[in-house]
């Protein structure tokens, strides 16, 4: 639920990631993985900064931020 929050916030500011799956891709092949529902948002490097700014917004929002 989190990462498709984050896609839809990054896809609102015009900027289109890319969602890897490695423990999916793992499934579809035959073989077991430990990392389930672990997932890789990729953006293109141009577009780095403000998708970090989007995502620390989810974050805040979310109250995942670690306190210091």
């Amino acid at each position: 639920a989190m990462v498709q929050r984050m896609i839809s916030e990054l896809e609102e500011v015009g900027i289109t990631p890319i969602v890897k799956d490695e423990g999916e891709s793992q499934r579809l092949a035959g073989y077991g993985s430990l990392n389930q529902g672990y997932q890789d948002i990729v953006v293109h490097e141009d577009e780095l900064e403000k998708a970090l700014e989007v995502i620390k917004k989810v974050k805040d929002e979310l109250g995942l931020t670690s306190q210091s």
